[in-house]
């Protein structure tokens, strides 16, 4: 047996012995909350699933002593997941319908489980991956968290990264409240260190906390992984759970999501060491999530599909609820639920009640957690995701009840699909692995599911005026200045969106009448170019000399309103593409 592995599992068996005895000292008689939820980690990606290769000693000792769901939704892909889990709303209500483009970002009249706990008396704080607006007023420290650390956009190594920071996981410049600011080590070490820090800070204060742990790991790139871990994977047979892959660099590939797997795994250990140091484990909920299916073809517990798709491996993910205190280790309950209830479920076990004007989608799973299974009435639940400016009727939907599952796996990369749809319906207590479709066998099934898809798409679509408008990103505003404007939240014109021949522009809201300046960048320096900034009616035209990589167009009069940003780089042949990023400051 690997050492490192032996030394890993015998920590988490002493944390496990330590939760169970050691007394608590919390002074908040409210409990605390912890969501740790990591980035394209598969259902299948922990011994406890199952899984003969990967090494999770410390959330396999969380498991045994935790309560947990045996089915459990997210979203396929990773914002839609976030919007819901924040809001307990379905995203299409809270206008995030994809990953970028502009269309991640949420509306900010969305009521977050962080603004509510905040209201409460909360200290509120994220370490990681937020994914849902980089820019003022959509960053979580507009959305109710006290405390922030996050990268931008949807992982590092995206166009959102900070200038001299890019793909830097060892290493990365973070933004903390806003401020961008180095960090030494590996991101996943740095998240988990500095909530650990800010867990003990606010405790020593007597608050009790609501602490967000969303990792951008196991997401790729994958050039940059923890270096201990990736050399014990280099030593171990692949083959339990790589599903016939004989490509070497596929190999490779799955070594180092594993060691990013596994390099969360110890910080969970150490999470929960500092929840004992301090006292607090037993009054502390701990929930543990990933945000949708595995980022590649490996095990996924006998379920069909990865990430984007809406089969089971693509939209299921274990729940771990621990908390000594109140939930009975070893409870696996047979209900299902979903991101949207997470907010409800916290807010019970926090003894707090929504605010009275917020419609929520999800229901608590306290019910579940407790074996209360007499109060857990039949439901319906509905996931949808695709690419695109707005949600299509049947478009890469998965919808189910507690015996049944329609849906239509039209692809997640389509902005929309040809013909009619071809429905699949599943048994899924006799069928859990979608192994026989009955779609043509059980069409009154079908043709019910069907209208009540219909029913609950109309409702989500109808939510608010424009449901699927962009939210605009604010210029001018005293909470951020400069902006910075990227790819990441742009509006996809021409070309492929991240492309470097790709086109886009920024939906703004102008704060203030004033003179602004606009910091245009290229990615790197080359040849000289000239530029054209178009705002708000304005067209201003600059060049960027050879050895620069960008260029500063000052005292640009705006007036407060919406506008438009877009600018051309021209290159000496004449071809055009938009800039990488755009700093916009109000003077």
């Amino acid at each position: 047996m690997n050492r490192r592995w032996l030394l890993l599992s015998v920590c988490a068996l002493a944390l496990s012995l330590l939760v169970a005895i050691r007394p608590s000292v919390a002074r908040d008689s409210r409990p605390n909350v912890i969501i740790v939820m990591t980035d394209d980690q598969g259902h299948g990606d922990f011994g406890f699933q199952g899984n003969k290769v990967i090494k999770t000693p410390h959330l396999d000792a969380m498991a045994k002593r935790s309560a947990r769901l045996k089915s459990f939704y997210v979203s396929p892909v990773c914002a839609p997941t976030r919007a819901s889990l924040m809001t307990g709303r379905y995203n299409y209500r809270t206008r995030v319908v994809d990953t970028y483009v502009g269309r991640a970002m949420m509306d900010t009249s969305e009521v977050t489980l962080a603004e509510i706990l905040k209201d409460a008396g909360y200290a509120t704080g994220i370490f990681g991956k937020w994914h849902l607006g980089d820019s003022y007023p959509m960053r979580p420290m507009d959305q109710g968290f006290g405390a922030s650390l996050i990268h931008r956009g949807g992982g590092i190594g995206q166009p959102s990264d900070p200038t001299g920071a890019e793909g830097k996981y060892t290493d990365p410049t973070l933004l903390r409240d806003g401020k961008p600011e180095r960090f030494h080590g590996y991101c996943t070490d740095i998240y988990f260190n500095e909530a650990r820090d800010w867990i003990s800070k606010v405790h020593k204060e007597g608050k009790s906390f609501f602490c967000y742990i969303p990792t951008n790991a196991p997401h790729g790139p994958f050039h940059d992984v923890p270096e201990l871990e990736y050399e014990m994977y280099k030593k171990i047979d692949l083959s339990p759970v790589a599903r016939g892959e004989k490509n070497p660099k596929r190999l490779d590939v799955m070594r180092r999501i594993f060691a990013m797997i596994t390099n969360v795994d110890t910080n969970i250990g150490s999470l929960f060491a500092r929840l004992i140091d301090l006292g607090i484990a037993r009054d502390t909920l701990v929930i543990f999530l990933n945000d949708n299916g595995p980022n590649g073809r490996r095990y996924t517990s006998g379920f069909r599909g990865q990430k984007t798709g809406v089969h089971e491996g693509g939209i299921r993910s274990p729940l771990i609820a621990h908390w000594p205190n109140r939930l009975e280790a070893g409870v696996v309950s047979k209900g299902f639920g979903a991101h949207i209830d997470l907010l409800p479920t916290v807010l019970e076990a926090c003894g707090l009640q929504k605010p009275k004007d917020l419609r929520i989608d999800g229901r608590s799973l306290m019910p579940l957690l407790e074996r209360r299974s007499d109060e857990w009435p039949d439901r319906m639940l509905c996931i949808q995701t695709h690419r695109g400016n707005a949600p299509v009727r049947y478009h890469h939907f998965a919808l189910r009840t507690e015996r049944w599952k329609l849906l239509h796996a039209s692809g997640f990369g389509r902005h929309s699909f040809q013909g009619e749809p071809k429905f699949e319906l599943y048994d899924l207590v006799a069928d859990p692995l979608e192994s026989k479709n009955l779609a043509k066998e059980a069409p009154e099934v079908l043709s019910e599911l069907k209208r009540r898809y219909d029913d609950w798409f109309d409702d989500v679509s109808a939510t608010r005026k424009d449901n699927y408008a962009p939210p605009r990103i604010h210029v001018g505003a005293p909470q951020e200045n400069p902006t910075t404007l990227t790819r990441q939240d742009w509006r996809h014109e021409k070309g492929r969106p991240w492309g470097a021949d790709s086109i886009g522009s920024w939906l703004v809201h102008v704060v203030k009448d004033g003179k602004y300046d606009f910091e245009i960048r290229r990615r790197q320096a080359g040849k000289a170019e000239t530029l054209e900034l178009e705002v708000a009616g304005k067209k201003v035209a600059g060049t960027i000399a050879a050895d620069e990589d960008r260029v500063v167009l000052e005292d640009i009069a705006l007036g407060k309103g919406d506008a438009r940003v877009r600018v051309l780089i021209k290159s000496a042949k004449g071809t055009q593409r938009g800039p990488w990023q755009v700093h916009v400051r109000s003077k």
